[in-house]
Parts: C-alpha cells; sequence; structure tokens
C-alpha cells in the first residue's frame, strides 16, 4: 500500500460492464513527508473518498480484492482514508 492524495474525479461514459457504478479517481503519491512523488494515476475507489483526502492505495492482484468476489478489472484501488496527516510518520 502506498500513501496519496485524492486530487480529482475521472468521468468514464464507456467503461467495463463490472464498472459500472463505481467511481474513479485520479490519485497522487506523496512520499513520507506527504510531498508529490511520480505521476498521478487513476484509482478505483472502494471505500468513498472524497477530492482533498489522504487515502491508501494498492496495485496488483491485490487492487481487485475489496470487491469479494466480483471480477473487476482494476489494477489500482482506493483501499483507505487516512483520517488525519498526523498518522502519517515523517522521516526526522
Amino acid at each position: 500500500m502506498q500513501i496519496a492524495r485524492v486530487i480529482g474525479n475521472v468521468v468514464s461514459t464507456v467503461k467495463n460492464e463490472a464498472l459500472t457504478g463505481r467511481k474513479f479517481l485520479l490519485v497522487q503519491t506523496l512520499d513520507a513527508d506527504l510531498q508529490p512523488k511520480g505521476k498521478p494515476q487513476i484509482a478505483l475507489d472502494a471505500v468513498g473518498a472524497g477530492v482533498g483526502e489522504l487515502v491508501f492505495w494498492c496495485r496488483g492482484k491485490e487492487a481487485s480484492f475489496p470487491f469479494k468476489r466480483d471480477e473487476t478489472p482494476t489494477d489500482c484501488t482506493i483501499v483507505g482514508i487516512i483520517d488525519s496527516e498526523k498518522h502519517v510518520y515523517r522521516k526526522v
């Protein structure tokens, strides 16, 4: 899992049937100091996150786990919301 900030919504007018009703968000991966790292990515939302929130996201096979036995085609999924920046470990 990695930490990211949700920086936008993504609208898809045509998508796989298994993704109908699911929300896509644009996330920016962050480093330990909560500074942007790398390029933004599109992630499938499994937790009801919104723009501006800190989230955990994962990639690969594990990205489909939050959707139980659904055959949800995803490689990048938001799996948790971080309540406060105070919970993030920062390098000293």
